[in-house]
Formats: C-alpha cells, sequence, structure tokens
C-alpha cells in the first residue's frame, strides 16, 4: 500500500510536498529492475592491471525471492549458473558436475572472481527487510529528483556490511551503492554510467563495481536486452534446471 501510495506520488507530482518514505525507494527501485519476471542478456567485463576478461549471461527473475544467472560465453565459462530461490542459493560448475549450497557466510564473497559479489548478481531483496533506512539527502541532478538513502542492518541480520548507502533517482534508477564495512570505512562502489530505454522502461544499462582501495580495478556489467513481465516456465527456478538447462 505504501508503496502503491509513493508511485502515485511520483505520478502526480506531489513527491515535492511530501517526503518519500526511504525504504519504499529501496523496494521501488529494486521492483522496478526486476518488474513481476524479467529476462536479461549481459556482458560482464573484469578488469585488473595486467589482464582484462568478458563474460556473456543471461538472467531470469520472479517476483522478489528467485533468480537465475547462467554463463553462455566463453566456452571455458559456459554453463557456471547460480540459482536463488527464497533465501537458499546454489551454485552449479559443469567441470565437475555438481551443485553446491552456498552457505550465508559465503553470500559476500566474489562471484566468478569479479567485483560482484553473489548477493549482488543473485539481486537479493534480504536489505529491504534486514535493514533500517532513513532517508539522507535529497537534491536536484540532471532535471531529476534524487533521493540518498542510508541502510543500518538490524543487530541480528547476517550482513557483513557495516551500512550501505543508495542514490535513487525519482525515476527509480540506483544511480549509486556504497558499501561500507563495520568499522565505519567505504569498501567498494556500484556506479551507473550508462542509462536507457529497454524492456518499456528506463533502467541502468551499465554499472560499474570496484574497491576504493584498487581504483585500477573493477567489473562493468552492461545489458544487452532486457524484457519484463513476461511468463516464465514453471520450473525454471529449480536445482534440475540449474543443472540441465531448458531454457
Amino acid at each position: 500500500m505504501r508503496l502503491t501510495i509513493l508511485l502515485l506520488f511520483f505520478m502526480s507530482g506531489g513527491i515535492a510536498a511530501e517526503q518519500p518514505d526511504a525504504v519504499d525507494l529501496v523496494r521501488a527501485a529494486m521492483n522496478h529492475w526486476r518488474g513481476t519476471t524479467s529476462y536479461s542478456e549481459m556482458t560482464m567485463t573484469i578488469h585488473r592491471a595486467d589482464w582484462e576478461r568478458s563474460m556473456s549471461m543471461r538472467a531470469w527473475t520472479a517476483g522478489d525471492k528467485q533468480s537465475l544467472v547462467r554463463i553462455t560465453k566463453p566456452k571455458k565459462d559456459a554453463g557456471n549458473a547460480t540459482l536463488l530461490n527464497d533465501r537458499n542459493m546454489w551454485t552449479y560448475s559443469p567441470k565437475v558436475n555438481r551443485i553446491i549450497k552456498v552457505p550465508s557466510s559465503m553470500m559476500a564473497q566474489s562471484w566468478m572472481g569479479s567485483d560482484f559479489s553473489n548477493k549482488d548478481i543473485s539481486r537479493s531483496t534480504d536489505i529491504i527487510d534486514s535493514y533500517t533506512h532513513s532517508l539522507s539527502e535529497e537534491r536536484e541532478q540532471d532535471g531529476h529528483k534524487v533521493y540518498v538513502i542510508t541502510s543500518i542492518p538490524h543487530e541480528d541480520a547476517a550482513v557483513v556490511w557495516g551500512k550501505e548507502v543508495w542514490t535513487i533517482r525519482d525515476d527509480f534508477v540506483v544511480l549509486e551503492q556504497q558499501f561500507w564495512d563495520q568499522d565505519g570505512v567505504l569498501v567498494k562502489v556500484m556506479k551507473t554510467s550508462a542509462i536507457a530505454n529497454m524492456g518499456g522502461r528506463t533502467v541502468a544499462k551499465t554499472t560499474r563495481m570496484g574497491k576504493i582501495e584498487s581504483p585500477d580495478e573493477w567489473t562493468e556489467m552492461t545489458v544487452d536486452t532486457v524484457e519484463f513481465n513476461q511468463k516464465l516456465p514453471a520450473n525454471i527456478f529449480t536445482q534440475s534446471n540449474l543443472r540441465n538447462p531448458r531454457q
């Protein structure tokens, strides 16, 4: 209900008179990207000082608790996949033909050697309920209203970050996401560098994640195509499909 009210404020221009709720902004940004369902094709480029490599992948999401990401290129990585179903995550490696459950302690670990974590790549929405969100700043930028939201984890939340800071545009595009450790040190930042109209909505086309201590190392994710609110096969978010893909 609160999300519906927030959307009506944006549509009517009433947002200037009434301050939006921070958690609704975070929820709206996540829903904006995921839709009821989504299918996307993406390219991930991992850049290091002495090498660079790219991977192509396909991704599906349904609601806010299910996602599947599968690498398609290059050949040596093709078939590696990650499944999120509710709060459970599994990875599949065709080289060893094994499905491995990812424990919560490894959700913050690097995904495929990139600067994105397992949690980042699954686009998990756990942050909505596991953090307390507050509106820290409101400003105008490039003809849009922009909101800065500080998210502090609950004391009993199983997370590694001391806080996350979001910058969200009034059309629900996430411009930046900061990750701070428990000592108040900024560790890594994800920034949007290109925005485009894709799949009938305005989305972040290119985002770059990088650690503050290694400015010359980064991982860039580019969305090549995306479709929203399409009907997905019933068995897509299963371990059977993770191992033996039918989509």
